[in-house]
């Protein structure tokens, strides 16, 4: 499963990746924190949208490698260093239509970010806000609204067959085998 998270739900949403993390070199290089696996597939995505100062921009990524443990790019128009230290910080998207379909039996994150949670009983559990990696095993944050225009938060391990017992894109469902006491 990917980590691809959405800024927005649209028919061309964009896909967060990652985002700018440094600088490097003088040449108007930048650090990369990637979301994808392997993390220097991000520099494989071009065009970039690049949220700067709260715009997002269009910037074509002319090169990109595996630095260490880092990723680092090469940005058009970005020519040194004091360009990329205006990136710092911002965040990296795609467009959805970017990315290649998900494998059989695969969902990208992206994609279960607003779907419907609903017990095998038809409890209703609320909407997914988004995804958490844990290192076991992935998760589902369900926001629940409740009275007084509060929200119960609930946390779904994102476990196929045991917990998750089918997802439904296209129907904007997912349902689970879960306690909704939990």
């Amino acid at each position: 499963m990917s980590k691809a998270r959405h800024a927005a739900r649209s028919e061309e949403q964009r896909v967060e990746l990652g985002r700018i993390s440094g600088v490097f070199g003088v040449k108007g290089w930048v650090k990369v924190y990637s979301e994808t696996k392997p993390r220097e597939n991000i520099v494989n995505y071009s065009p970039w949208q690049v949220c700067v100062r709260g715009e997002w921009q269009e910037m074509k990524v002319l090169s990109g490698k595996r630095q260490g443990k880092t990723v680092v790019a090469s940005l058009e128009g970005i020519e040194d260093r004091d360009a990329a230290a205006m990136l710092r910080g911002a965040p990296i998207a795609i467009w959805r239509s970017q990315l290649p379909p998900p494998k059989q039996g695969e969902v990208y994150w992206a994609d279960l970010e607003g779907l419907a949670v609903r017990t095998t009983d038809g409890v209703e559990l609320g909407t997914i806000s988004h995804m958490v990696e844990t290192g076991s095993n992935d998760v589902m944050v369900v926001h629940e609204a409740v009275d007084g225009g509060k929200r119960k938060e609930r946390l779904v391990p994102f476990i196929r067959e045991q917990v998750v017992k089918e997802v439904d894109i296209e129907g904007g469902l997912v349902t689970v085998d879960w306690d909704p006491e939990f």
